[in-house]
């Protein structure tokens, strides 16, 4: 189930094929000591970053010299700013007045940095998705030519604070740029579009003695050029993976955006997204939780659940109104505009009516929803076998399809079926946080169990 970048997008040739998914949980990052730095003071940091977690700190990447007091991090704090850390025997710290949380989108920020300008706000510079930004919460910049120890040769971390202390990172990165030696514009990684959407461009540039390239394209687990960490700017400055597996590489990208679960929309129990929010955990009996960040009115659609653990207690579908589904504590497919699957019992379900019984799902299933919004039928199956003898390929005839509501915007939604329960799902749109043993991936459309 992927989608196009929020807001419309044109790649204009440019296509970014991965990004690699950071889980909080599995204290997850990359790591490198540099070597002599081009220059100690002016740089540039670039990146793509989606959201996974909202009002929770989170670190781009740390670099400290031994001392807490000589540090540099990149964050997003608790209450969703954007900051920098710069510290030289004293902490200087500037965040954003804008805050980011917008677990559906793809963001470019990008930090030029100079400290030998004399005008200290010249010293470091914002830059949101092409435009600087200018409106900041707190402002402390760092004294004229210190050294940037992002540059400089330290431990550097990218995925957790300067010395892998903590604020793990959640959520998806791509385009990871350092350049040593430059403060460059956003206009050296992006463009607009035709729309005015933000989109990224391949940097021609040079990247000074410590500049990498990460585009995560790679699955090893050692630092070098087959590594996930792999640095392909051609100065092979790898990264070495600390708990990042083959798994975390995704197809979730700034030009390629897929849909993933929403953490703003909370249910009536308490539940845990974790692995990119592809994965939740219900523990708290939740009768509908996490629709997905995208909802999709037309066109053709496929996407699958892993039942982990739970199946005897889900209950999952698409729904035009998850907001209510959720307010109202009312599972889905108990409405005249949601449709399920009840995993124990193989019903399909709509307005609380039985609209087929079918085959039972256990822990280890995979379910597969095939929408077809061109012709209105959802298609329900159970390891590769439609239920009803469906056949999601038939078209206008919606051979053993259920029909649905034309002209409406539908959203994917979980959960469990009564109270009292609780489920783990994996939530397949294509940037699966399970393993795939088929291989059904075209570089485009995502990465499958079944075709």
């Amino acid at each position: 189930m992927v989608f196009p970048v929020v807001g419309g997008n044109e790649s204009k040739g440019y296509d970014v094929e991965n990004s690699l998914r950071f889980n909080d949980g599995d204290s997850a990052y990359l790591s490198r000591t540099p070597s002599t730095p081009t220059s100690n003071d002016i740089g540039t940091f670039s990146f793509w970053f989606k959201k996974t977690n909202i009002s929770d700190l989170v670190n781009i990447v740390g670099a400290y010299d031994g001392s807490a007091n000589n540090s540099f991090d990149i964050q997003f704090h608790s209450d969703d700013r954007l900051r920098i850390r710069f510290g030289n025997t004293a902490l200087h710290e500037t965040s954003t007045s804008q805050l980011f949380r917008d677990p559906s989108a793809w963001y470019h920020v990008l930090f030029a940095i100079d400290t030998t300008q004399a005008t200290d706000s010249n010293r470091i510079k914002f830059y949101v998705n092409g435009t600087q930004i200018t409106d900041f919460n707190a402002t402390s910049y760092p004294n004229q030519n210190v050294d940037c120890l992002l540059l400089t040769g330290n431990s550097h971390k990218i995925g957790t604070t300067y010395n892998a202390g903590g604020n793990m990172l959640d959520g998806y990165l791509s385009e990871v740029y350092l350049i040593d030696g430059q403060a460059l514009s956003p206009t050296d990684f992006g463009e607009f579009d035709d729309n005015g959407v933000w989109i990224p461009k391949k940097y021609t540039g040079t990247f000074g003695n410590n500049g990498y390239f990460l585009e995560f394209k790679q699955t090893g687990t050692s630092a070098n050029s087959s590594g996930i960490g792999a640095d392909t700017s051609g100065n092979d400055n790898h990264f070495t993976p600390t708990n990042l597996a083959a798994t975390d590489i995704t197809e979730d990208t700034c030009t390629n955006n897929f849909a993933t679960l929403n953490p703003l929309n909370f249910a009536d129990g308490g539940y845990t997204m974790s692995e990119g929010n592809v994965k939740i955990n219900t523990n708290d009996a939740t009768r509908c939780a996490g629709p997905s960040t995208i909802g999709v009115s037309s066109g053709k659609w496929y996407w699958e659940i892993k039942h982990t653990s739970g199946a005897s207690n889900s209950q999952i579908g698409i729904a035009a109104e998850p907001d209510e589904l959720t307010r109202t504590k009312t599972s889905v497919g108990e409405s005249s505009t949601s449709w399920s699957y009840v995993a124990p019992t193989g019903k399909i379900r709509n307005t609380s009516n039985d609209l087929h019984s079918g085959s039972t799902l256990a822990d280890g299933d995979i379910m597969n929803i095939a929408l077809d919004l061109d012709n209105n039928y959802i298609y329900f199956g159970k390891n590769n076998t439609y239920q009803n003898s469906g056949d999601p390929t038939s078209g206008s005839s919606g051979t053993g399809g259920f029909a649905v509501t034309a002209g409406l915007t539908y959203f994917y939604l979980g959960g469990d079926r009564t109270t009292g329960g609780g489920a783990t799902q994996e939530v397949n749109f294509g940037n699966p946080s399970f393993s795939i043993s088929s291989g059904n991936n075209d570089g485009k459309y995502g990465n499958f169990e079944y075709a």
